[in-house]
């Protein structure tokens, strides 16, 4: 009976020994770092209704601990976690405890969609972006005609970054909207479309970035379909090259107030002493004319060869090219196109 009591003590101390292991394991296991390669902050996401012990798979899924064990067992420890739906910004290397803490927190604020259209100017952005009471009149235009307050890994136009500001949509913080950081996302966004997945065959080009961009621009707004437009791109392309003028009536519209005030417009097309009347200056704009899609950039990267030199529209917008400029006239007869 004695061995047997003796032998039930050694198994309970055996027993307490083992709880307390792991208890101290645990313990540490909350309050030490996660080890992690990459310690850029990374956007975590609470849904609506979900509770905090379900947070632990989610949080091990994530990359943001190995154990969602020791994630319950915290949450034992500390008794309760009031967490709030929303965004949060957590680091991989933080511990269970530091998660905790974070989740605990404010969420990050919610932003809303600025929709950036396709072919807008500085001055385009810049009213929408002043109306919805982000920015002061000409804030935004003042800012993007700075281009050394920004960086990117090509050269940036001494004259501003017309063309070079992605149009999409993207969220925005209203509270402390900041203009110069909201340019330089729609500088990077650029360099993730377009330049960096195309910086070796801009190169072989033989055209710089700088001509590329002015090309694109006029397309955005010169052809509506964009499967037509590395053909238009061939066709200014050439005209480019044989020194002839491009005859781009978009040109002539970028310094209107009103971009569809026609008045305005026709004089503009009457003014021969314009640089940004394309009919009478021979080769390319100033520069780009409003911020083209990577649909444009890549047809002035890839333009594709023809006999065309000439094209129009018809009233259904439809491109209709021609070889030369007897062909050309006869078409703008066809189609009543002056």
């Amino acid at each position: 009976m004695k061995k047997i009591l003796v032998a039930l003590l050694v198994l309970i101390v055996l027993a307490v020994a083992g709880v307390a292991g792991v208890y101290s394991y645990a313990q540490k296991a909350v309050t030490t770092p996660h080890a992690s390669e990459d310690a850029t902050p990374k956007e975590f996401i609470v849904k609506k209704g979900a509770s905090a012990r379900s947070l632990g798979q989610q949080l091990q899924s994530q990359g943001f601990l190995d154990d969602a064990r020791i994630w319950r067992f915290h949450l034992w420890r500390r008794g309760s976690l009031n967490v709030k739906a929303g965004r949060f910004m957590l680091s991989p290397t933080s511990s269970v405890e530091q998660l905790a803490t974070a989740l605990e927190g404010p969420p990050l604020p919610e932003d809303v969609p600025f929709a950036m259209i396709e072919g807008w100017r500085l001055r385009d952005t810049d009213q929408v972006l002043a109306a919805q009471g982000l920015i002061k009149p000409g804030e935004y235009i003042a800012a993007a005609s700075r281009s050394e307050r920004f960086t990117a890994p090509f050269p940036l136009p001494t004259r501003g970054l017309e063309g070079y500001l992605y149009p999409e949509t993207y969220g925005i913080v209203v509270e402390g909207f900041k203009v110069e950081a909201f340019i330089q996302r729609q500088l990077e966004t650029f360099r993730a479309r377009f330049y960096d997945a195309h910086k070796a065959e801009i190169d072989k080009s033989g055209r710089s970035l700088h001509d590329i961009v002015v090309m694109a621009s006029m397309l955005e707004r010169e052809e509506p379909t964009p499967s037509q437009r590395p053909l238009v791109a061939g066709i200014l392309w050439k005209r480019v090259d044989k020194g002839f003028a491009l005859g781009v009536d978009a040109t002539s519209r970028y310094e209107l107030a009103e971009w569809n005030d026609r008045k305005e417009f026709l004089k503009r097309l009457r003014d021969k002493s314009d640089p940004w009347n394309s009919r009478t200056r021979i080769g390319l704009p100033p520069g780009p004319i409003g911020a083209p899609t990577v649909d444009s950039l890549l047809a002035a990267l890839r333009p594709t060869k023809s006999d065309f030199l000439y094209y129009l529209h018809d009233a259904q917008r439809i491109l209709r090219p021609s070889r030369n400029a007897q062909e050309h006239e006869a078409l703008r007869a066809k189609y009543n196109v002056y």
